[in-house]
């Protein structure tokens, strides 16, 4: 598979490999999903927890993987090393641009601090009319409940806008994920989906 023509997500998730297995299992059922559905594959370029899980699967399946890696990270994990593509960029702040740039929606999955962060600077960026790329939170077994909620307090009590809720959508399931990002256009396919500006 090549990397032209191909729809491209960018999934946030978690690098941690002691996290519950079912978390796990499901990266791998994705990104093989993704392979067979032609959906190319943006991420951070690790090789451990449902990063890699998702990766591998992609890779294994026929597809195609781009990971952009910071090379600040190269002393607490290491680079994936059989991608399709690989990016060794300076800093997080080039990465997360990067990867942004390259991908036509982006997809939560279970993670940590550092899969927030990536996520609420996307919705921030979109918020602020920076962008109009699709973002869905895949709640899988419920993990993300308490962030949603979260969010919906934050809403309800004036913090943010009303319309902040039609930044970001939240599926439960597979099937509901890959019905998602088939009924999404990719970037260009239509006049409403903008690149990612940064300063």
């Amino acid at each position: 598979m090549t990397e032209k023509k191909k729809k491209s997500v960018c999934v946030f998730c978690g690098a941690q490999n002691k996290v519950p297995r079912i978390h796990l299992d499901m990266g791998k059922e994705l990104g093989k999903r993704m392979a067979k559905n032609n959906i190319s594959l943006v991420y951070g370029g690790g090789d451990c927890g449902i990063m890699g899980a998702v990766a591998n699967a992609v890779m294994a399946s026929g597809g195609w993987v781009t990971g952009v890696f910071p090379e600040s990270l190269r002393n607490i994990e290491n680079e994936h090393q059989n991608l399709s593509k690989i990016i060794i960029v300076d800093t997080m702040h080039t990465r997360k641009e990067l990867m942004y740039n390259k991908s036509d929606m982006f997809v939560i999955l279970p993670g940590g601090f550092g899969t927030m962060d990536e996520m609420f600077e996307i919705l921030t960026w979109k918020q602020l009319l920076l962008h109009n790329k699709p973002i869905v939170i895949f709640n899988h077994e419920g993990y993300w409940d308490h962030l949603i909620a979260l969010m919906e307090n934050i809403i309800d009590k004036g913090f943010a806008m009303m319309g902040t809720k039609e930044l970001y959508d939240v599926v439960t399931s597979l099937d509901e994920l890959m019905e998602y990002m088939h009924n999404h256009p990719k970037a260009g396919e239509t006049g409403g989906l903008a690149p990612v500006l940064v300063n």
